[in-house]
């Protein structure tokens, strides 16, 4: 059963560009779905190698990550503030 997965602009834009790219390599369309399903598979083949897997461990130990409420945040605050700032009447200037 299909579920529903809401992305901060960003992501999405970012989804939809390598599903694009899949397509073109592939000389078919790649759907949304099918290129996350891809994106697993590749991220699952790439740390079956134990030496990757414990480097990237290690790598992604050392990062700061934000909390995913603040990511969330981060990347949907953009969005807000462009579709504000269209959303204001501007200033004339005399």
């Amino acid at each position: 059963m299909a579920q529903t997965l809401n992305l901060p602009l960003r992501v999405h834009e970012e989804l939809i560009k390598v599903s694009e790219e899949l397509s073109l390599m592939a000389k078919k369309p790649i759907s949304l779905s099918m290129t996350v399903d891809l994106l697993m598979e590749i991220y699952r083949a790439h740390l079956s190698n134990p030496c990757v897997l414990d480097t990237f461990s290690q790598q992604l130990r050392n990062l700061n990550l934000m909390s995913p409420e603040e990511f969330d945040r981060h990347w949907d605050e953009p969005a807000r503030e462009k579709t504000m700032s269209k959303a204001k009447p501007k200033k004339s200037q005399k």
